[in-house]
């Protein structure tokens, strides 16, 4: 039997270190016969939020269709909940191939590739529906190829997904005002745009991974965090921080890419069916969220969460003034593009 294997090697013209090559490249692959196009691949797909969130769904039905369309051929398992990592761990394990198929928030790819700070920036977006016709339109795939031609990312950009506007939540107040912030310690994605926001709120911007934040609400560690409505309620936040102000000062968008050195190994027409079926998973996924964050809501409400409207946000849009004038000028031809789209 070895000898066979051997021989079938030789002819395929692949050594051993070869087939090790591959495997390092494209997760779990077998080679099935001489033809590399004809490779089994088994993608890593990771994700943080827990099984049953929008990203999670839309990503694990991409892999179902993936295995429709391939016959089996390529297919994804799914590692939601932090299993492989925080978005920090899994950024960097999808760089080097070990993942695949990441789900990543687009605040965690401004510090590697800068251009995409621009839709990091408090109150750029009047709402979702604006946000939406960013991610849908050229401007949204410019960002997209912005991501991919980087040559310190690593990755290949697919889609945008939805994650609604981010708002503040914390264990010790009802913040109605700005000046309920006040020294209060907030947990931020690690990117400075956010930190200096924070600070420029008044509080104390404390840059932490995702994996870190209920332990740190529940210890003291950090007085409260931001996030949407499903974060809040589905890492289990709410437990912790009852008071959760809708402020909506940043609207940050979802992220789905694919490791470029995995993606380089395949072949052109599944590369395009990839990018095709992210499209749809991209669409999928918003109806999802809409579902997923109403429900959040109503889960935080019937817990006995304080849900506070803040009536004027006038206050809040003021005070992140310096934060547009420290990161704004370099952005100003993409910011008069989105806010004019």
């Amino acid at each position: 039997m070895d000898h066979a294997r051997r021989s079938q090697r030789r002819a395929a013209g692949l050594s051993r270190r070869d087939l090790i090559r591959i495997g390092a490249g494209l997760g779990a692959v077998v080679v099935t016969s001489p033809a590399l196009a004809q490779a089994k691949a088994v993608f890593k797909a990771s994700d943080v939020q827990p099984p049953g969130y929008p990203t999670v769904v839309a990503t694990e039905n991409l892999g179902k269709k993936l295995a429709a369309a391939t016959n089996g051929r390529l297919s994804l398992q799914m590692f939601p909940s932090m299993q492989l990592g925080g978005e920090k761990e899994t950024i960097e394990q999808t760089q080097i191939g070990a993942i695949q198929m990441l789900r990543v928030s687009a605040g965690s790819i401004g510090p590697i590739v800068d251009d995409i700070n621009v839709v990091n920036m408090p109150f750029l977006f009047k709402n979702m529906a604006h946000a939406e016709r960013m991610m849908d339109g050229p401007i949204g795939q410019e960002l997209l190829d912005k991501i991919t031609a980087s040559p310190n990312a690593g990755l290949v950009a697919l889609c945008w997904m939805n994650s609604g506007a981010r708002s503040l939540y914390n264990t010790k107040h009802a913040i109605r005002t700005i000046a309920d912030i006040k020294g209060l310690k907030f947990r931020v994605i690690g990117n400075p745009i956010f930190i200096d926001m924070m600070n420029a709120l008044g509080g104390n911007g404390v840059a932490m991974g995702y994996d870190q934040v209920f332990s740190a609400l529940q210890t003291g560690v950090i007085d409260g965090a931001e996030n949407n409505p499903p974060s809040y309620v589905f890492s289990n936040h709410y437990t912790a921080a009852k008071h959760f102000s809708l402020t909506e000062h940043l609207i940050v968008p979802e992220l789905l890419v694919f490791s470029k050195r995995a993606w380089s190994a395949l072949a052109a027409d599944d590369q395009t069916l990839i990018k095709k079926l992210a499209r749809e998973a991209q669409m999928e996924e918003r109806g999802l969220w809409n579902t997923y964050e109403q429900q959040a809501m109503e889960k935080a409400k019937a817990a006995g969460c304080e849900i506070i409207e803040i009536a004027d946000k006038a206050p809040f849009q003021n005070a992140v003034k310096p934060v547009w004038d420290k990161y704004g000028p370099k952005y100003q031809d993409m910011i008069g593009r989105i806010q004019s789209a």
